[in-house]
């Protein structure tokens, strides 16, 4: 049985632009399930349909490059 390729998948780094203070709750608990802890601080994620997800989500807080 061959074996299967392994997809490289890229990263992502995103950028928390706006502060989570007058956000709801859950966007909240979606930038820290980024991985974001405070204003600017840049993550590196992997780029994932999930992780895209969460991005749309709080794509108002937050700037991806990658």
């Amino acid at each position: 049985m061959p074996k299967k390729k392994e997809q490289s998948v890229a990263n992502l780094r995103v950028t928390l632009v706006k502060s989570v203070i007058g956000a709801i709750e859950s966007q909240r608990a979606t930038v820290r399930g980024l991985g974001i802890r405070r204003m600017h601080q840049t993550v590196e994620v992997r780029n994932t349909p999930e992780i895209r997800g969460m991005i749309n989500k709080v794509r108002h807080l937050v700037k991806c490059e990658g």
